[in-house]
C-alpha cells in the first residue's frame, strides 16, 4: 500500500529546484512530487522514509527541511512572494500584498508581518522590495524588456517609482546599473538574511 508524507523544503524558490529536490529524494530511493515550492509529497511503502537523511541530502544541496510551524509559515511567505515576481503574476494582481499573503495562508497579516520580522529581522515589505528589486537587476541584464515593460510587469505604478525604489535600494539608476552589467546582483535565496 502507498503511503505519502508531506514535507515542507525551505529554500526551494525556484524550477532547477524542485528537480534537484526530486533527484536526491529519488536517489535516497523516495518517489516524489512537488506540490508547489517549498512542499514535497514523499511516496513509499511500509516503513516512514528518514527524515535525518533527507534533512542531511537537502542541507548538502542548500536546502533544509521544515518541520517547526512557525519556520514553514516564513517559508510560505517567501516562497509566495518569490511565486509572485519570478512567475510574473504582479502585473495581474488585483489586491496588495498584505492582502494577497493574508488570504493565501489564511492567517491575519499583522501576525504574519511580526513572526516574519521577529524570526528574519527584516519586514516583509522590505523582503518584497528587495527581491523586486533583484528580478529587475535580472531583467536590466538580460536587456529584452524596456524599463516601462519591466515596471508593468513588477507591478510598479510607473517607471518613476520603479526608478526611485531602485535608486533607494542599490545606490544607483536602473540606467547606471545596467552600464555596469550587472554587478552585484544576489540569489535569490540569499535575500533577507543577515
Amino acid at each position: 500500500m502507498k503511503n505519502e508524507l508531506l514535507i515542507n523544503v525551505k529554500n526551494m524558490v525556484c524550477d532547477r529546484c524542485k528537480r534537484v529536490v526530486k533527484e536526491e529524494l529519488q536517489k535516497l530511493g523516495y518517489n516524489s512530487t512537488v506540490e508547489k515550492l517549498g512542499t514535497v509529497v514523499v511516496h513509499y511503502d511500509g516503513k516512514k522514509p528518514d527524515l535525518e537523511a533527507i534533512n542531511a541530502v537537502l542541507k548538502e544541496n542548500g536546502f533544509e527541511l521544515l518541520i517547526e510551524k512557525n519556520a514553514r509559515t516564513i517559508e510560505s511567505i517567501r516562497t509566495s512572494i518569490i511565486d509572485l515576481i519570478y512567475n510574473d503574476k504582479l502585473e495581474t494582481l488585483s489586491i496588495n500584498l498584505s492582502d494577497y499573503l493574508a488570504k493565501k495562508l489564511a492567517q491575519d497579516y499583522s501576525s504574519l508581518s511580526t513572526l516574519f520580522s521577529s524570526v528574519e529581522g527584516i519586514t516583509i515589505e522590505k523582503y518584497f522590495i528587495v527581491q523586486r528589486i533583484e528580478r529587475v537587476k535580472e531583467l536590466l541584464i538580460y536587456d529584452e524588456l524596456t524599463l516601462s515593460e519591466t515596471a508593468y510587469r513588477l507591478g510598479y505604478s510607473s517607471v518613476q517609482h520603479l526608478s526611485n525604489q531602485f535608486k533607494k535600494v542599490t545606490g544607483m539608476s536602473p540606467s547606471e546599473f545596467k552600464t555596469l552589467h550587472g554587478t552585484g546582483r544576489q540569489s535569490i535565496d540569499h535575500i533577507g538574511h543577515h
